[in-house]
This record gives structure tokens, sequence and C-alpha cells, in this order.
């Protein structure tokens, strides 16, 4: 399968989601996971999350997760062979001083609607970048394909 194709995949099943799994990891060296809602704009992934979930802590203390999208198991045809897109990403919070914070905000309200609102009213809350570094997917059984980040372009894993 060419990269395109391929890419245009991975792409749709991005587009296809409203909300993305994290994985981050305690400051007891546990494995975390959870997921959230996010904004993709400009090749990073906006998350407007609660200091009081566990995964905020988390991804501000080590400053790192990872993320997948996967596709819905009514869609899969074997649920051992789920198409599946992981990242691992840096993560960085946007402070609310930042011009960008409030115009991130707005994309994310027109997004998923007036419970951005409220939530923007709530003092515990922090927006969240997570920046791909390296990525995966996996189109099913032997077709994982690793991630050029900067490019979209997918490429054989063992790359």
């Amino acid at each position: 399968m060419s990269s395109e194709p391929l890419a245009a995949d991975y792409r749709t099943l991005i587009a296809n989601s409203q909300s993305l799994i994290i994985a981050s990891c305690s400051e007891f060296g546990i494995a975390e996971v959870s997921y959230a809602p996010f904004l993709e704009y400009q090749n990073t992934y906006y998350i407007y999350v609660s200091q009081l979930a566990r995964h905020t802590g988390n991804m501000l203390r080590q400053g790192q997760a990872s993320i997948m999208f996967i596709e819905p198991e009514s869609e899969a045809v074997n649920p051992f062979a789920r198409r599946r897109l992981v990242f691992e990403c840096a993560v960085g919070e946007i402070d609310k001083l930042q011009s960008a914070y409030a115009q991130l905000l707005d994309r994310l309200q027109d997004r998923f609607g007036e419970t951005v609102a409220v939530l923007r009213s709530l003092t515990d809350f922090h927006l969240l970048a997570l920046t791909p570094l390296r990525g995966q997917y996996v189109a099913g059984f032997g077709k994982a394909f690793s991630i050029d980040v900067e490019n979209g372009v997918p490429l054989p894993a063992n790359h």
C-alpha cells in the first residue's frame, strides 16, 4: 500500500474521532489511561482538561504522553486488527495570557458547543498542546507503519 492512501486512511480515522485516548505516567511510575475531546490544529492536538483529572497532573509533570485514535469496534472487520494510530507526544501548557489561548478555546467551542463555554468559566481547567514526536499507524494484520510526523507520511514500521 502506498503512502498516500495510507495517509488518507489514518487522517480519516482522526477526522472521524471527537476524542483521543491518553496514556500518561503517574508520579509512581504507573501507566494511566484516560481520554479527552480534542481539537487538531496545525499538527498539534489540543485538549482542555481539569487539574482534578490524574492525567492532567501526569502530563504537566512529565511533559509527555501517548495518544491513540482507534477504529470503532462496530466498524472493525476483526477486533484483533482494528485500525489504530498512536503518537508519542511532547506536552506543553498554553498559558491563559497567551494570545493563542482564547483563539484555541474559541475553536474548541465551535467544535463542541456550549459545554466548552461552561468549562471556560472554571478555574481548574488547563489547555494542553500535545505535539507528536513519533507515530505508528496499524492498518491491520502485518500492516504497521511509522509516521513521519513532520510530513504526515507513513513509512514502513522498521524504518
